[in-house]
């Protein structure tokens, strides 16, 4: 089963910025669109945004549009979430998993499993 593998977490002070990256071993990426989810604690997973298999469609839920760009290196088989302008209610596990392709903001099915995430936490 594919399973992708989350990175570039960690504690950073409002504000700031942070640069997620999503990848996997044994698969190549560029026939799935990828969404990214995250999860704080006490709430359920969220979707952030999906990026089309090409890369050349983004989406983004309210909460992050403007803030967050979604993009891919197919070449290097990694997806990308940069983030800016982060604030402490982003403060979450995030998550990637690949799809057929996106609905809104969210991969309309899912192909791979729910792998570890990777934490990011905003807070001065």
């Amino acid at each position: 089963q594919l399973q992708l593998v989350e990175s570039g977490g960690g504690l950073v002070q409002p504000g700031g910025s942070l640069r997620l990256s999503c990848a996997a071993s044994g698969h190549t990426l560029d026939r799935y669109a990828i969404g990214w989810f995250r999860q704080a604690p006490g709430k359920e997973r969220e979707g952030v945004s999906c990026i089309s298999s090409s890369g050349g469609s983004t989406n983004y839920a309210d909460s992050v549009k403007g803030r967050f760009t979604a993009s891919r290196d197919n070449a290097k088989n990694t997806v990308y979430l940069q983030m800016n302008s982060l604030k402490p209610e982003d403060t979450a596990l995030y998550y990637c998993t690949a799809g057929p392709g996106c609905s809104g903001y969210v991969p309309s099915g899912r192909f791979s499993s729910w792998g570890q995430g990777t934490q990011v936490t905003v807070s001065s």
